[in-house]
């Protein structure tokens, strides 16, 4: 009985895995961190087989090679498949797709139209587009010819911006066949050779585990903003906001909402990379909440910052980092104490910076005290803070009077009544 368990569980420690992960939105510096997330992820827990499915109609083209290249780095075939249907891929989710080992399509999907574009829609001078135009053919020959498909195709998804049915992009030779939903997927890949580092590797999908690797929290958040265009936008209001604050000094909001969505804009283009938006936007709302102490914003600043520093603590650590991902309430938690903390320490700093510096006889200026005898042709002695002076006053004061001193001349007070 025991060697029985034994055997079961040395099968299931040994079983091959297939990890699937889905991207539906536009090609990004964030689909960029979920893919390397998902096949590092598909590494380390003995993957044999990693698939995309895909539905994008494109993005930028910085982020489109990011993807390929760790396509290209992975020891683990990788399968993209088109789906569903009604999906695409399109642009450079095309050349992602014929970039894979092997490229799949469901039925009612489309594939191309990869003319390469500026993110605005402007059009851009002839001797830039020719440029741009020769090295994007250039890349597409390359990864067409490496994986075995047509390379005239796939140039003219380019050059001419055309589109293929799957029967159409199977027919030239631009992917490998169609599936219709996920088991016929892992149905057709068994037994089929990919070509993978010098190694011909026979794929093996039948009794295999399915692992799905979803989204983390911080990926859920980051999407809108990593779309081209939204990301385009934010970067336009930072700079808006950014302007108007340095034009009218002390209006505060726009320069609080210019520098958040700089930050977010900066990321969404691949500018800035997903670890330092997340301690930049932290470091930016602790300045907010700093900020409040300094200006009357009614408690705005205060807001602002702390939702600066939980979008930036959401999005600091990733969730397979070996440390494990925070709790929410940690953060929740964190972000209170931080904003209370300097709220609380910054009014003790002010109200000590606004109370009189204080040096030798000079605090005695302002304090009260009582006349401890009569004063005779403006002079007299004073009892004040413990101690017996000698003073002098403008007016008649009588032993017993309460006092304030005005000024310090040496040893001597000038007083007056209270």
């Amino acid at each position: 009985m025991k060697l029985f368990l034994f055997l079961l569980l040395l099968l299931g420690i040994s079983q091959a895995k297939v990890f699937v992960a889905q991207w539906k939105e536009a090609v990004t510096p964030l689909m960029v961190d979920y893919v390397k997330r998902s096949v590092d992820r598909a590494e380390r827990e003995g993957g044999t087989i990693f698939i995309l499915e895909l539905n994008t109609p494109g993005g930028l083209e910085s982020s489109m090679r990011e993807v390929i290249q760790e396509f290209q780095r992975t020891p683990i075939p990788v399968v993209v498949y088109v789906y569903p249907p009604g999906g695409r891929a399109a642009s450079a989710g095309a050349i992602i797709t014929i970039s894979a080992d092997v490229a799949v399509m469901a039925p009612g999907t489309n594939i191309g139209a990869a003319t390469p574009v500026q993110m605005t829609g402007e059009r851009m001078d002839e001797a830039m587009k020719e440029k741009v135009m020769q090295d994007m053919l250039a890349f597409v020959r390359s990864i067409a010819k490496e994986k075995g498909r047509n390379p005239e195709v796939v140039e003219r998804m380019v050059k001419e911006a055309i589109s293929l049915t799957p029967e159409e992009a199977l027919k030239e030779k631009v992917i490998d066949f169609i599936a219709t939903d996920r088991a016929d997927l892992l149905k057709k890949l068994e037994g089929k050779t990919v070509k993978k580092h010098g190694k011909e590797i026979v794929l093996k999908t039948e009794g295999v585990q399915l692992v799905e690797v979803g989204k983390s929290l911080r990926e859920e958040l980051l999407s809108v903003i990593t779309n081209p265009t939204v990301a385009y936008m934010l970067l336009l209001i930072g700079f808006y906001g950014i302007f108007f604050e340095l034009y009218n000094p002390g209006s505060i909001i726009p320069g609080t909402v210019g520098v958040i969505c700089l930050l977010l804009g900066l990321y969404g283009l691949g500018v800035i990379g997903i670890n330092w938006l997340g301690l930049l936007l932290i470091l930016a709302g602790i300045l907010l909440v700093v900020l409040e102490l300094l200006t009357p914003a009614f408690g705005g600043l205060a807001i602002a910052g702390a939702i600066a520093i939980a979008l930036g603590s959401l999005i600091l650590i990733s969730p397979d980092s070996p440390y494990g991902d925070i709790p929410i309430s940690v953060i929740a938690t964190m972000v209170a104490i931080t904003v209370a903390f300097f709220l609380f320490a910054g009014r003790l700093g002010l109200k000590a910076q606004k109370l009189k510096k204080m040096l030798g006889t000079e605090e005695l200026v302002g304090m009260q005290g009582e006349a401890y005898t009569d004063f005779v042709e403006g002079k007299g002695k004073v009892f004040i803070h413990g101690e017996i002076w000698n003073a002098v006053s403008d007016e008649p004061i009588r032993r017993g009077e309460q006092i304030v001193v005005k000024e310090v001349k040496g040893m001597i007070l000038k007083v007056r009544r209270a």
